[in-house]
């Protein structure tokens, strides 16, 4: 969604940054703690995805408690490696340009069972910038350089 427009207190109309998750708009000037918080987020992620692989090793331990043999479970962990590497790819991705709604809810599943490539996407992002940050600068600088004209 690109910026919105506001008045602002001389009372001309200027673009709006439009908020990241968990930055608000401190992404524009890298100001309001932004450090921190790409800090934060970066180890949460981290954290996130720790915990999501040992989730998946508790269910990997459950297929051999359960003895379904080695063809179900190597489908399984095959399942997981593929769908966690096409949400990476989708997630990374989205950082550069923006998801089209349809292919976005037509793969939201495979999204959600590849869930660690996505969390992975988003910490290796994490390390440069805020994620999502170059899309929603571009987009910024393009509305703000529109309404300047």
């Amino acid at each position: 969604m690109p910026s919105a427009t506001r008045a602002t207190s001389a009372g001309t109309a200027g673009p709006r940054p439009e908020p990241i998750r968990f930055f608000a708009a401190t992404w524009v000037n890298h100001d309001g703690g932004y450090a921190v918080r790409r800090a934060a987020v970066t180890a949460g992620s981290l954290v996130a995805i720790a915990v999501s692989c040992l989730v998946l090793r508790f269910a990997y331990e459950g297929l051999e408690i359960a003895a379904v043999g080695g063809f179900v479970t190597a489908l399984v962990v095959v399942m997981f490696a593929v769908c966690s590497a096409l949400a990476f790819r989708h997630t990374w991705s989205g950082y550069t340009k923006r998801p089209d709604p349809d292919s976005q809810s037509a793969l939201r599943g495979l999204l959600t069972i590849g869930f660690v490539g996505a969390l992975a996407a988003y910490f290796l992002r994490s390390l440069t910038e805020a994620p999502g940050e170059a899309l929603h600068r571009a987009e910024y600088d393009s509305a703000r350089r529109r309404t300047h004209k």
